[in-house]
């Protein structure tokens, strides 16, 4: 879908939990070797939700720094989507949560959204079309999550907690929304069955039919439509569910690793499902300079894809230190024991 600029991102913001835990930490309680495990993963740490942390108030914080950056009343906003894999409640949507602490009002639609990682650019989507067909004035779109990891599991050591959030609208834009594209299709690699606490993954299977078939197609239908090629984008951020899946990525298209740099975010805060690629969207904007172009593609099991091509404007010079920046999050940190993070993310617990 073209969108052609008519609608973009005007204010955006991110949270990250402030406390850590080691690959080193986790691997020593499963026998395992960690620079294995690091070299193997390309991660060294992951960030985990408090124990009064959850997707709702993860949303609400990363929504609060993207209206800093937006600079509009609240109450205009028209539409708000949280994407995620852990909302907390199965009945009782994380939305309104989020538009209650946000002073909304009443006059808005709402719903929570699940597709896998890739349920917050779901939402950058239908705050877009909403956007651009003059329904409402402004979108919020939320992508959050306290990802879920089974002990002993090789997912342990990436799922992460953290999110991030994107006001759409049309006027002050600091990123215009040039073209979108999806690649979706029926691929079980990685799934979760209702009163199960942990998912299940078909191991390898994710890879080559899952991830690397879906992001290359959406990739490859977004280049088609836009008449771009990947040498004209300066960033690019793909979904991380480690660090290597998207640097092969990059590697299938062409396109060189250090333009990946600014949002490759994996490594230190771990694969923060829905928030993923719109962290290190949220990076990618915290160092990108006017004119330049962002590739954005997420991922998400089951399976499917969401790409986008971005123009970064001449307002994020005076938008972007508004609000904390990712570097902030980031640097802001207390490593913790795997007992401790164990009892916080209620792995003591049947």
């Amino acid at each position: 879908m073209k969108v052609d600029g008519k609608a973009g991102i005007i204010g955006y913001g991110c949270y990250i939990p402030m406390y850590r835990i080691k690959v080193e930490e986790i691997a020593s309680v499963w026998g395992e070797n960690p620079e294995r495990i690091k070299r193997g993963l390309l991660v060294e740490e992951k960030a985990v939700a408090g124990d009064d942390e959850d997707t709702a108030t993860i949303a609400v914080e990363a929504a609060k720094n993207a209206l800093k950056r937006a600079c509009i009343n609240p109450a205009n906003i028209g539409a708000i989507y949280v994407g995620s894999e852990s909302h907390p409640y199965v009945v009782k949507p994380t939305a309104t949560i989020v538009g209650e602490a946000l002073g909304v009002g009443n006059s808005y639609t709402a719903a929570d959204l699940e597709f896998a990682c890739k349920a917050g650019t779901a939402g950058i989507q239908l705050c877009t079309g909403l956007v651009v067909s003059g329904m409402i004035d402004y979108g919020l779109a939320i992508g959050a999550d306290t990802a879920q990891g089974a002990p002993g599991d090789a997912l342990e050591y990436t799922a992460a907690s953290g999110g991030a959030a994107f006001i759409i609208g049309r006027k002050n834009v600091l990123a215009k929304i040039i073209a979108t594209a999806s690649y979706s299709s029926d691929t079980p690699d990685f799934w979760r069955r209702p009163m199960q606490h942990y998912p299940r993954h078909a191991a390898r299977f994710t890879g080559e039919p899952a991830y690397f078939r879906h992001i290359g197609g959406a990739v490859k239908l977004l280049l088609e439509e836009t008449g771009l090629n990947p040498s004209d984008f300066d960033n690019v951020v793909f979904h991380m569910p480690n660090g290597k899946f998207p640097l092969r990525m990059a590697k299938m298209l062409g396109i060189e690793k250090e333009k990946l740099a600014n949002g490759f975010v994996v490594s230190k805060v771990g694969n923060t499902y829905s928030g993923s690629s719109l962290l290190g969207l949220c990076a990618t904007l915290d160092k990108a300079k006017p004119h330049e172009l962002i590739l954005l593609a997420s991922f998400g099991s089951g399976a499917g894809s969401d790409a986008f091509a971005i123009e970064v404007t001449d307002l994020i010079e005076e938008k972007r230190n508004l609000a904390p920046t990712f570097e902030y999050y980031l640097n802001r940190k207390i490593y913790i024991s795997y007992a401790r993070y164990a009892k916080m993310r209620g792995k003591l617990k049947d």
